[in-house]
């Protein structure tokens, strides 16, 4: 009888990570766990976009930071991700690395068919155990947004979604016709 074979999946590190070429793709890094996500659709970024116009005089108007885009990082425990959006405080040394920056109030991920499971599961969990106060999942496809919350059921919303920053009393509500566009005519 023949014995299977045990693959050995290998375990990165960021330092690791951080040495792979500037090729385009997004290297993320979750728990050893190496994520490569080839660039985003133009669908993706109008959706991006669209939010970052919708989230950004909110955010500025009630003092909650900035709204960050690509390229700018969650580390925790060895771990890396960069989401499509998130409203982070500033921190009081902007050299700092980002391991010392506050943990974000809201992060955004617009899945494609590639990053679907990733995004609800490796990265849910990672950052759920950031502390991340509420985490939304945008589904294109779907035209709705999960949204994440510790200690709460997820919520699955289909016309409209609500960000009540922690801490704060104010609340902005988002159409998901702005966030989609309009609806393909049948």
């Amino acid at each position: 009888m023949a014995v299977p074979m045990q693959t050995k999946t290998k375990v990165w590190t960021l330092e690791e990570v951080h040495s792979l070429p500037d090729d385009g793709n997004k290297y993320e890094l979750v728990h050893g766990e190496l994520f490569v996500t080839p660039p985003p659709t133009v669908s993706h970024e109008e959706i991006a976009a669209r939010l970052d116009r919708i989230l950004s005089p909110f955010v500025a108007a009630k003092g909650l930071g900035y709204v960050y885009r690509p390229r700018a990082v969650i580390q925790s425990q060895g771990s890396e991700v960069e989401p499509d959006l998130m409203v982070r405080l500033p921190h009081p040394n902007p050299d700092a690395g980002w391991d010392a920056w506050p943990v974000p109030l809201l992060v955004v991920e617009i899945i494609s068919p590639g990053t679907r499971r990733r995004d609800r599961e490796q990265k849910k969990n990672f950052y759920l155990e950031a502390g991340i106060a509420e985490y939304w999942i945008i589904d294109p496809e779907r035209r709705n947004v999960t949204v994440v919350r510790p200690g709460q059921e997820e919520r699955v919303e289909e016309e409209r979604v609500e960000w009540r920053p922690p801490g704060r009393e104010a609340v902005l509500t988002v159409s998901l016709d702005e966030v989609f566009g309009a609806r393909p005519s049948m």
